[in-house]
């Protein structure tokens, strides 16, 4: 490493006695030229030679961004991101501007200790990739960057004007002119001050409380799309043609399932006793259940013949690989609606609703809304999960932002044929949001339809940060691999899936 590098370092300052062993940390490092206090009062306390204050709003505003733009002299700035103490590891920061220097990587940024309620525990991070373009990806608290991209930042994006989005905007920007790397060495540690379950946090873009700030992360990420060719625009969408592809079933309700003898009867009950002016069966894939699944479905075949009980040759067979079972079977009708094994409709005429809007909507995929709630069917939060914030014009372009797409959704058995779900249990209904959008409508419903009942103590709710990194990891694979789709249709360079379908659809 060069040893005149220098890094100016920026650190958010509520209470100057709170921080004096942070300040410490830094400006006894020979790495530190200065250090810049981002504050929205002032300081009165007088500051070493090499500390100053710098008035800032939100700390992760545009504002904020440029300050550190013109504030940043030195070759690189290290921005740490939270008001709480943070310890520095050993030679942390010559690691991290050794790394930057080796691969002229935009920014860099590492995993870290968290402290969660005086317990030290490790708090590992993921890869940046294409497609981490989600608002929420974790760098974790402290990133170092390139202060020739931040200069050039000042000056790209001199009229943005985002009160929340700053950092978003800051990052994607790094991203379409250098690496993003991720260092996965322990660097820091720092205090947690976020302590909800994955469970909760996994919700927050959809509570209308952060509306403002989601309308604005919206903006950047179309931004973007644009910039990098994978913007999608849906006058070019083509419109399915329902009229000749020769299926006898109006419908079928998939349920794939695995070992859920206690909840598969009010799953199949209530997909059985929807009322609709059309035929449909119930198709249940038995993915080799070894409880006492399997009998209840023979059970309630013998009763009703319109239940479809298939139990697959294969055994490696995922949820996706499940579903693609189900299409792909002689008994699957023109739509194919999903309904989990330990969820519920909300009503006996949600296939019905669901069916008419795929005439009504012209779309080639359709996405409700449900209801979080316990198996009492009481309301847990966040209630009623809608998806508002999808417009006509710009869902499928956001889409690639947000972490999910709603319940319960419908497939144009045709195209799910064609586009087929990644076999996997995690995430593949995503994967087929984003694949449908690219070309087709995703028509919508924002009234309840579905319930979806949470056990209690249901592990789901509160993954270990390892699981909730491989989970974000994989969506964020699905975003790589649909971003590159969308640039490359953009471009004309995809036309074979299309002319496969032509039969299926006709061009608006």
């Amino acid at each position: 490493m060069n040893q005149d590098m220098k890094i100016d370092c920026f650190l958010p300052c509520e209470d100057i006695q709170k921080m004096n062993e942070t300040i410490a940390q830094f400006a006894n490092n020979p790495l530190v030229g200065q250090i810049c206090l981002l504050t929205s009062h002032t300081i009165d306390t007088v500051l070493p030679c090499n500390v100053k204050a710098v008035a800032v709003n939100n700390l992760l505003s545009d504002n904020t961004m440029r300050t550190l733009a013109e504030h940043a002299n030195a070759d690189y700035a290290l921005f740490y991101m939270k008001s709480s103490p943070i310890t520095i590891g050993y030679q942390a920061l010559e690691r991290m501007v050794q790394v930057a220097e080796n691969t002229r990587a935009g920014i860099v940024y590492a995993d870290r200790y968290s402290v969660e309620q005086g317990v030290v525990v490790k708090h590992p991070v993921i890869d940046y990739q294409v497609g981490s373009i989600r608002d929420d990806f974790d760098f974790g608290s402290l990133v170092l960057l390139n202060t020739r991209l931040l200069k050039a930042y000042l000056q790209e994006m001199a009229s943005s004007e985002y009160q929340f989005a700053g950092w978003y905007n800051l990052r994607l920007f790094f991203s379409r002119k250098a690496a993003i790397f991720h260092l996965n060495e322990y660097l820091y540690t720092e205090e947690e001050d976020d302590l909800r379950a994955s469970g909760e946090k996994q919700f927050d873009y959809v509570n209308p409380r952060n509306r403002e700030v989601q309308i604005e992360m919206e903006k950047v990420a179309t931004a973007h799309l644009k910039a990098v060719g994978a913007l999608i625009d849906t006058h070019n969408y083509e419109q399915p043609n329902f009229d000749n592809d020769g299926f006898e079933l109006e419908a079928s309700v998939v349920i794939p399932v695995f070992n859920r003898e206690k909840t598969i009867r009010d799953a199949v009950q209530s997909a059985l006793a929807q009322v609709a002016k059309f035929d449909y069966n119930v198709i249940v894939v038995d993915n080799h259940s070894t409880d006492g699944t399997t009998q209840i479905l023979n059970e309630i075949a013998k009763e009703n013949p319109r239940l479809i009980h298939l139990v697959p040759e294969r055994k490696d067979l995922g949820i996706g690989g499940c579903w693609n079972y189900a299409i792909e079977s002689k008994y699957c009708g023109r739509f194919a609606v999903q309904l989990d094994s330990d969820d519920l409709y909300s009503s006996d005429q949600t296939l019905q609703q669901i069916v008419d809007a795929f005439h009504e909507q012209k779309a080639a995929m359709i996405i409700g809304a449900y209801r979080m709630c316990d198996f009492e069917l009481n309301t847990l939060p966040p209630g009623l999960i809608d998806h508002s914030e999808w417009t006509e014009d710009n869902g499928c372009n956001n889409a690639l932002r947000i972490n999910g797409l709603g319940a319960p959704r419908a497939f144009y058995t045709p195209l799910a044929r064609e586009v087929k779900f990644p076999n996997t249990s995690y995430g593949e209904d995503y994967a087929m949001g984003l694949a449908f959008s690219r070309r087709f409508r995703i028509g919508r419903l924002y009234n309840e339809l579905y319930l979806c009942r949470r056990w209690g103590g249901n592990s789901d709710a509160a993954l270990s940060v390892e699981k909730v990194n491989a989970n974000n990891l994989y969506k964020d694979r699905l975003r790589t691999i649909e971003l590159v789709a969308r640039q490359r249709q953009n471009r004309g360079s995809d036309k074979e899936g299309a002319d496969s379908m032509s039969a299926f659809f006709i061009v608006n």
